[in-house]
């Protein structure tokens, strides 16, 4: 009797302790968090370019200061302090509640593409010239995030893998960004100020934005709150959530409906503020593993909203402190939070473990000789053509007489202008896109992985991060000292990029992450020096940025044929090493090949492919990723054949985007890696949906 009554006994106290600690441990946390962020705010209300210390802060707010410190605090400090909480809170919620209903750790505002879709939406509103009052910019800002999530979820699947949102996601937002900025190239006056809202920026003049945004924002915070209880019924499973009664689809979608809603009273306030959403609700995850108070979506939101006023408060005491105040006036917030969420995909990349697969394995077919033969001779001709065609076509039209007088030196000064002019574009465009089509080649060899290529693993971004970093501070700098600081910028971040998916042997899913995540971060850098340089510069660097072969010489040509040739010479070559690797891990051994050595030196061809392909043409998207797949299905899975193929549609694909670009429109023009971008975006989706499927 002893033994059966000691459990009695004893089992009550021990559960007890345990749920009171619990919530008492819950209830310490959120006043924790309550205090830091009135400690931030408080810092943050003290800095800026003006010297308001605490007490001139104290007597501005009961009314003792004079008219100037009262001035600054009132009409500026506490707006902007007050936008941050705002921008924070709602960021944070939505980010929570999204990740909640897709039982993904990924989602958030940024990876659904949110951020993009306003941005596209209030750019395409300003391109018209119409000025629109912040309210009604906030229901443009909210029907673009919400149509562009519905796509992104629609193609992903809820809670069918972290990778394939993350892909469809940074891949319209791409697209949809590329589209943004062909709109500021082509009307600079009515969109003036677009890029460095686009930035995010916490900075307000006065209350009224902050007025108008907060019962919009309150209206969608208590909605989702209003759902909480269905919300965590998802979190069990579909099935389990419809034996409960819970309408799901109908739960998702006004899930959806609200965050979008949230995030557009951000977007409209501040701008695009990266990465908070993804952040703060991964912040408190551990704390709801711990305390059993933060375990259901109720409490999960407001704590969530907490941490990201926290995150955005704390980028701007952060870079305020770090930056000099005047030139802290220039540097939007969005930088900060976007170069901190990048760390912490790269860190999340590391962790997670997704087996769902992003990839969808080739058709093992072997086309006939022949099939081969004539493919290359179409495309030959393809190529051929599209030269005559960049040649003659342009701003002002020439016959191919001209052309043929101008290689012999008898051509008039005016025909003679035109295609010295000309010709360089064309060549440009036709080296750089057979570049990163063997580029793409290479990488998805070596990594085994049919989503993989320049752009989205992060080296594109390095590449131009360090070509922009050379522009915008030795704007005289040659070509060949821009193509050495293109090299550099892709050295690095393939060293950091590749050096992390090393660990357990390139996995697709670690890989692509990780390289969106360096991306991103490249991306904040691109934009922190846009912004901080002259205004000349800026333009220069953001129509280089667009990928843009104005201007080019034949010099500027040099080195990315150089390296071409190289290339060639090196795939040709190792034609069958690149079988072998692209393979699986134990064939190449059992075979006696050095599998590390052969992925090295083929990865270093790839970096140096893309970087001087960046310095000739500047930043082009999906190539390396369209030609590699396009070849393949064309001509089947040995690279002897591959290699010429996707370089033939490469050098196409870039010729054709770069005459479009300068002719559809003429005399403006867009760059080619815009058109890339709008072109190669619907493909990327495509290969999704296939591998869904």
């Amino acid at each position: 009797m002893a033994v059966t009554a000691t459990p009695p006994a004893t089992r009550p106290p021990a559960v007890r302790p345990s749920t009171a600690a619990s919530r008492t441990g819950a209830v310490a946390v959120t006043a924790g968090l309550v205090l830091l962020v009135a400690a931030l705010a408080v810092v943050d209300i003290t800095q800026g370019t003006a010297s308001v210390g605490p007490a001139a802060v104290f007597k501005a707010l009961t009314g003792q200061a004079d008219t100037a410190d009262a001035s600054v605090v009132i009409a500026s400090r506490l707006p902007r302090m007050t936008a941050g909480i705002l921008v924070g809170v709602v960021l944070g919620v939505a980010g929570a509640v999204l990740q909640a209903v897709s039982r993904n750790v990924l989602a958030s505002p940024d990876t659904l593409a949110v951020n993009a879709g306003s941005y596209l939406a209030l750019g395409l509103v300003g391109a018209t010239g119409v000025s629109l009052p912040l309210l009604a910019s906030s229901g443009v800002a909210f029907a673009g995030g919400l149509l562009a999530a519905a796509v992104v979820l629609a193609l992903s699947g809820l809670g069918t893998g972290t990778v394939r949102l993350v892909l469809a996601g940074t891949a319209l937002a791409l697209g949809l960004n590329s589209v943004t900025e062909g709109l500021l190239l082509l009307f600079p006056e009515q969109t003036e100020g677009l890029y460095q809202w686009n930035q995010g920026s916490i900075s307000q003049n006065g209350f009224d934005g902050v007025l108008q945004m907060l019962p919009i924002a309150l209206l969608a915070v208590v909605g989702l709150l209003l759902t909480a209880r269905r919300v965590d019924a998802l979190a069990l499973g579909d099935d389990a959530a419809r034996g409960l009664g819970v309408p799901v689809r109908a739960t998702r979608v006004t899930v959806v409906v609200l965050a979008a809603l949230l995030s557009a009273t951000a977007v409209t306030l501040a701008g695009p503020i990266g990465f908070v959403g993804l952040c703060a609700p991964a912040l408190v995850r551990p704390l709801a593993r711990r305390f059993k108070g933060f375990a259901r979506a109720r409490t999960v939101m407001p704590v969530a909203g907490l941490v990201g006023a926290g995150l955005v408060l704390g980028s701007d005491v952060l870079l305020r402190s770090l930056v000099p105040s005047d030139l802290a006036v220039a540097v939007p917030t969005g930088v900060v939070t976007s170069l901190v969420g990048a760390v912490f995909l790269v860190a999340m990349a590391l962790r997670l473990r997704d087996t769902s697969g992003a990839d969808a394995p080739d058709r093992l077919r072997i086309p006939s000789r022949t099939a081969f033969v004539v493919t290359l001779v179409v495309l030959v001709a393809v190529v051929v053509g599209v030269t005559i065609a960049g040649a003659l076509l342009g701003d002002s039209t020439l016959l191919l007489g001209d052309v043929v007088n101008w290689s012999q030196g008898r051509a008039g000064q005016a025909v003679s202008f035109v295609l010295e002019t000309r010709m360089p574009r064309v060549f440009a465009a036709l080296c750089a896109g057979a570049a990163l089509a063997l580029a793409g080649t290479l990488v998805q060899a070596v990594t085994r992985n049919p989503l993989a290529e320049p752009g989205v693993l992060g080296v594109s971004g390095g590449a131009a991060l360090g070509a922009v970093l050379l522009v915008t501070t030795v704007p005289v700098a040659g070509t060949w000292s821009v193509a050495g600081a293109a090299f550099a910028g892709a050295a690095a971040t393939s060293v950091v990029v590749f050096g992390l998916a090393a660990r357990g042997g390139y996995q697709q899913n670690r890989l692509v992450l990780v390289g969106i995540g360096v991306a991103a971060g490249t991306a904040a850098l691109i934009s922190l020096l846009i912004v901080l340089t002259d205004p000349f510069n800026a333009t220069k660097a953001l129509t280089w940025l667009s990928g843009s072969t104005y201007g080019r010489t034949m010099p500027d040509v040099l080195p990315v044929a150089l390296v071409l040739a190289l290339g060639l010479a090196v795939a040709v070559a190792r034609r069958t090493e690149l079988d072998l690797v692209s393979l699986d891990e134990d064939t190449p051994r059992l075979l006696g090949l050095r599998l590390s050595r052969a992925r090295l030196g083929f990865l270093v061809v790839s970096v140096l492919l893309s970087a001087t392909a960046v310095a000739s043409a500047g930043t082009i998207g999906f190539v390396g990723l369209v030609a590699p797949h396009a070849a393949r299905a064309l001509v089947g899975r040995r690279h002897v054949r591959v290699v010429p193929v996707a370089v033939l549609l490469g050098a196409a694909l870039v010729c054709t985007a770069d005459l479009l670009g300068r002719t559809v429109i003429a005399p403006a023009q867009l760059g080619a890696g815009l058109m890339t971008a709008v072109i190669g975006t619907p493909y990327f989706l495509y290969l999704l949906v296939r591998s869904r499927r």
